[in-house]
């Protein structure tokens, strides 16, 4: 069973899609790729500044 919390945010997002299941259901399929992508570039970000400082501290 989901929480409170959870159940009103289910709540404000269907009602934000007047009440369409399918139109709530799409949003928060795009906003999980859009946060997806943002992990893959933070990923990328720290992957790449600690590649850096590896080399760095080498000279």
């Amino acid at each position: 069973m989901a929480s409170k919390r959870t159940e009103m945010a289910i709540e404000k997002i269907v009602a934000a899609c007047d009440g369409n299941m399918r139109g709530a259901l799409e949003a928060l399929l795009l906003v999980n790729e859009h946060l997806e992508a943002e992990i893959h570039q933070l990923y990328a970000a720290v992957s790449f500044v600690g590649r850096d400082e590896c080399c760095e501290t080498m000279h």
